[in-house]
């Protein structure tokens, strides 16, 4: 394309923040033209806002460094210099919904990695390889908020994607019984081991919030559109236990899953290597070749060798064998900030881009 989209980050200083510009540094069909956050760091450059707190191991790009930060409650402001925005605000749920909304009313779609509108009933919530078609409920959500190109899209919790994959490639086979525990990274808290050193050689049982998300979002992926909203699957019983490990970024899903059909062990595996979505189709820009990947190897994979794979947007499944109680058992493994949360996010904007719900203003 000639000219890129302009693009807008709201939240720009926060982990998830800095992994967008990170991300979109030298992105193919986007630029970083707006950075905004909280009016305290309003006014000050990019550079002057992040300080010492930039958590990326790359180094923050040249070209937002002098940008100065704008105000994310002015919201007519940021909307007259792009062409939509990635939100990843640190607010309460009723502020962020209700601020996407303005941005949304201010005809600027809205992609956002927060979970505040996760259940609002004509909001897509995508996965791109597994609901691309759920974009279409957008027109539905467009009538609600009286707007022409205005919405919001959004991406599902981070740690289903290190299984909700392999289900979806397995449903022919139809799981109705999952039981799953993910061990999750620090990163999936917005920290690191600097500032939260309590988790060095801990464990945590216990992430708020995360074990209800773990266990419904997945069925509203799988969910369908029935007139002017998502109605979630109701076919598959999902329970979960989360727990935070030591880890920086990666995580890691146990999971057990009991078939109505009896699918073989190679049946299993080749159904993750065949499985492809409208990203792969279309190649967009940041879409793996190939979504998932099965391990051989007893200890595969592993966070430390294996959390990259398609630059941190591929799926790692190893493990896979038959269960004493359930049918079959299996070890995931996802990048949690870039295919969870901002990699995730930018691939959803390529896809709703390539099916022509955001385009230049």
């Amino acid at each position: 394309m000639s000219e890129k989209l302009k693009v807008g980050i709201l939240g720009a200083t926060g982990m998830v923040g800095q992994r967008f510009i990170s991300l979109l540094e030298d992105h193919p069909w986007f630029e970083v033209c707006a950075v905004a956050a909280s009016p305290r760091s309003a006014g000050k450059t990019y550079e002057e806002a992040v300080g010492g707190r930039w958590k990326m191991d790359t180094p923050m790009p040249e070209k937002v460094k002098k940008m100065i930060v704008m105000n994310v409650n002015e919201v007519e402001k940021v909307s007259s210099e792009v062409d939509f925005v990635f939100s990843a605000v640190d607010m309460t749920k009723d502020e962020i919904r209700a601020i996407e909304e303005e941005y949304a009313k201010a005809e600027t779609p809205v992609v956002s990695n927060n979970s505040a509108h996760r259940w609002t009933p004509d909001v897509p919530m995508i996965v791109p390889e597994i609901n691309s078609s759920h974009a279409a409920i957008i027109e539905a959500q467009r009538k609600r908020l009286n707007t022409k190109r205005g919405f919001i899209a959004v991406k599902p919790n981070c740690s289903i994607q290190s299984y909700t994959p392999a289900l979806t490639a397995w449903k022919e086979f139809e799981p109705y019984e999952v039981v799953v525990c993910t061990y999750q990274a620090i990163s999936g808290a917005g920290k690191t081991f600097k500032d939260w050193p309590e988790m060095v050689e801990n464990v945590i049982p216990y992430i708020g919030g995360e074990e209800e998300k773990s266990e419904k979002e997945p069925l509203r992926v799988w969910g369908k559109i029935e007139g002017d909203k998502i109605v979630p699957a109701d076919d598959v019983n999902i329970t979960a236990q989360c727990i935070r490990i030591p880890v920086l970024n990666g995580h890691t899903a146990a999971c057990y899953v009991k078939f109505r059909k009896n699918p073989t062990k190679e049946q299993l595996i080749e159904k993750l290597l065949a499985y492809k979505g409208e990203p792969q189709e279309l190649n967009l820009p940041s879409a793996p070749k190939q979504f998932i990947r099965y391990m051989e190897e007893d200890d595969r994979p592993q966070v430390k060798l294996d959390v990259d794979y398609e630059k941190g947007m591929g799926i790692s499944i190893g493990r896979l064998r038959e269960d004493s109680i359930y049918d079959w058992k299996f070890v995931g493994l996802s990048h949690n900030t870039i295919r969870g949360a901002a990699g995730g996010a930018v691939l959803c904007a390529e896809l709703l881009k390539a099916k022509g719900y955001i385009s230049a203003k």
